[in-house]
């Protein structure tokens, strides 16, 4: 065979290669509305960049009739590219082969590019499509799926990691997803769940199908699995082209910054109207978030889970930074067990990648009730506290209304090392309510009074005046200024640019015990 056959049998090899299942699978996945594997790579991609790594890996299995069906690649294409000329690492999964199943050597091709991704200091993105363990095999792919689970834990704080769920995703195989940063689902497309509809009937007797078990807009909005349930395939490449711009290449860099045509002196003056008369009434956060930051953009994580409290990314003056707001237009925007575990996991991804924390404070404190307290709302309510007290990044907070009792202190207060904290002139910093306190102050002396109302509406005002106000937390520095609403922007701008170079330290330790 000279140069050239050898070379025409390499394309050949190629191009066997490039059609995974086969065009008749092919064809089957476009009629369900589905991409395949090289089509996501190259959308998510910058044109031209992708390199991919064992194009030519095989199975080795030779029982159950597998030694006739070898593919090429075995089911999962693996290499690096360039997203917005940044270099990631990818995988996704061919459904078009064998199921995408997952075998020794389809596994081997994943841990291969997570090593390297670890190594190099860059993002891994899976892009998953599969009908979880190749049975075939049995403790081979079980074997490769932990493989893959030990590497997702080792490059934890290290690279970002993204998953993206196109498909089935059922069993063990859920995992590697979960302990991944972020996780997008197709909706009507995708599933993730651990045990399927026919076990659970079997077991619980639960009659339910896929999409309400395991589909992405149950676990966008009740597990919290899910922090993106993309309409289409191209809106889940979208969303993630868009969160890796937020993004540092790994936990040794900062995160990109960029030209800002938004001036950083730019006032808000909108602000000085948001705050209701009645301190009870509810305004929308997004709002001051989005009057704030650069061109009026937000991008939010977690939008349809625990809405009280709100998460995601955006800049100031080209800064990327990670913003954490309670919503009054939700349950008044207290805190719960979700919200909590929601802040707290936001937190602390920040906190991994350098990247600071904008935090906007409304909230009244905790919710009550037996559902919360049976939860584990103390402990799951400390989540949040343990993730702003041990973040070292930049912290600069605002608080815009009410902070009350222990939910004050969890909101990234002064007293867990704050860097910089603001209030509005409307702030009400204080144990509980006016009206809560006045009654627990002075209930029995009301009871005594000709018109117990007014006596108690006076000693309110008191309260007020005395006790709920930013003024009391000014005097003793745990507020570092009260500022005009109008200039929280121009604020925040400068205290980051302030922040910039930062250096705190935890004690010496192999990690903390987060109370999971």
């Amino acid at each position: 065979m000279n140069s050239k056959d050898r070379l025409e049998h390499l394309q050949k090899l190629r191009a066997e290669a490039r059609l995974g299942g086969g065009q008749v699978r092919i064809d089957k996945q476009h009629a369900k509305g589905c991409m395949t594997a090289r089509e996501r790579i190259d959308l998510l991609l910058d044109p031209g960049t992708f390199e991919e790594f064992d194009m030519f890996k095989t199975h080795r299995c030779r029982d159950f009739g597998m030694d006739k069906q070898v593919y090429p690649g075995d089911g999962v294409v693996t290499g690096h590219g360039q997203v917005d000329g940044r270099t990631v690492y990818v995988f996704a999964q061919d459904f078009t082969v064998l199921g995408g199943s997952l075998s020794e050597t389809f596994a081997e091709k994943i841990c291969k590019i997570m090593d390297l991704a670890m190594k190099n200091g860059a993002p891994v993105i899976g892009l998953n499509d599969s009908g979880g363990a190749r049975i075939q095999e049995g403790i081979e792919s079980l074997a490769g799926y932990s493989e893959i689970f030990q590497r997702n834990v080792m490059a934890s704080g290290v690279v970002p990691q993204i998953s993206a769920i196109f498909g089935p995703c059922a069993g063990g195989a859920v995992y590697s997803p979960a302990l991944t940063d972020f996780v997008i689902m197709v909706q009507k497309q995708s599933y993730m769940f651990l045990t399927g509809p026919k076990v659970v009937k079997s077991v619980t007797h639960e009659d339910v199908n896929e999409e309400t078990l395991g589909g992405a807009a149950m676990h966008a909005s009740r597990s919290g699995v899910v922090d993106y349930p993309a309409t289409s395939g191209a809106d889940a490449v979208d969303y993630i082209r868009r969160l890796l711009s937020f993004l540092p290449q790994n936990n040794m860099v900062d995160p990109p910054v960029v030209a800002s045509a938004d001036p950083g002196h730019r006032r808000t003056p909108a602000l000085n109207g948001i705050i209701p008369e009645n301190p009870n009434a509810p305004y929308d956060m997004k709002e001051v978030i989005l009057q704030t930051v650069d061109s009026h953009d937000f991008f939010e994580v977690k939008q349809n889970f625990a809405p009280n409290l709100i998460v995601g990314f955006a800049r100031y003056d080209g800064t990327s930074v990670g913003i954490v707001a309670n919503q009054p237009s939700h349950l008044s925007g207290v805190l719960d067990i979700d919200s909590s575990v929601k802040g707290a996991r936001f937190v602390r991804f920040c906190d991994c990648f350098n990247i600071p924390v904008v935090t906007f404070v409304d909230v009244p404190g905790f919710l009550p009730g037996t559902a919360q307290e049976y939860g584990g709302v103390i402990r799951n309510g400390a989540k949040i506290l343990y993730a702003f007290a041990e973040a070292t990044v930049p912290k600069v907070t605002v608080i815009t209304r009410k902070a009350y009792g222990g939910a004050y202190c969890v909101m990234s207060s002064k007293h867990l090392r704050g860097d910089i904290n603001y209030a509005w002139p409307t702030a009400e910093i204080a144990v509980m309510g006016a009206k809560g306190a006045v009654g627990v102050l002075y209930g029995r002396e009301a009871a005594k009074q000709e018109d117990p109302a007014a006596f108690l509406a006076q000693k309110e005002k008191e309260y007020q005046e005395t006790v709920a106000n930013p003024y009391v937390a000014a005097q003793r520095g745990y507020i570092d200024d009260i500022i005009d609403p109008a200039d929280t922007r121009v604020r925040i701008v400068r205290a980051l640019s302030l922040l910039r170079h930062k250096r705190d330290t935890n004690p010496m330790k192999k990690h903390g015990n987060i109370p999971l």
